[in-house]
């Protein structure tokens, strides 16, 4: 995957180049890796809310900067999903609710993803959402929007409303 396509190791990739039944893997993985750890945190009695945000922020690095990979990993937004899911559902609907408004305004999915990053936790707060959720999407979320940076200036082509108009 690193080597065709977009170069990332992400579901959209994974899709492209191998097909859907692979990519559906990578995301079900993918996910996977931001709620069991985070779900486990957040479920061990006596835990600290802050040691729950730092599980699921770790998560979230070591999928995009895998030590294993020489650094090269994946985006993250499924991973950052995966932890919100662990701890309130409806903080991983109205965080993806965000990305998808803010990538119909912005029309570029890298650009969209970082003010996603930026913007989840204060809308979570905005929402009455201040337990948990609200650390881990502050946590996750900066992750995120470093994340995406690398990929400010990039054209796009992961998502049909990133594609340039072609003329007739």
């Amino acid at each position: 995957m690193r080597n065709a396509g977009s170069g990332h190791a992400t579901t959209t990739n994974t899709i492209r180049q191998a097909g859907f039944g692979w990519g559906a893997l990578v995301f079900i993985l993918d996910v996977a890796k931001g709620f069991i750890p985070t779900f486990l945190a957040f479920h061990q009695d006596g835990m600290p809310t802050y040691l729950v945000a730092v599980t699921a922020a770790c998560a979230v690095i070591g999928h995009c900067w895998p030590l294993f990979a020489n650094f090269r990993g994946g985006m993250g937004l499924a991973t950052a999903g995966g932890s919100f899911l662990a701890v309130n559902p409806l903080a991983f609907l109205i965080s993806l609710g965000l990305l998808i408004l803010l990538v119909l305004v912005v029309r570029h999915s890298a650009r969209a993803s970082v003010f996603a990053g930026i913007f989840a936790a204060p809308a979570l707060w905005v929402f009455s959402i201040r337990d948990t959720a609200f650390w881990v999407a502050l946590g996750a979320g900066l992750v995120i929007a470093v994340r995406f940076l690398i990929d400010w200036n990039r054209k796009y082509r992961e998502l049909w409303l990133d594609r340039e108009k072609t003329s007739s």
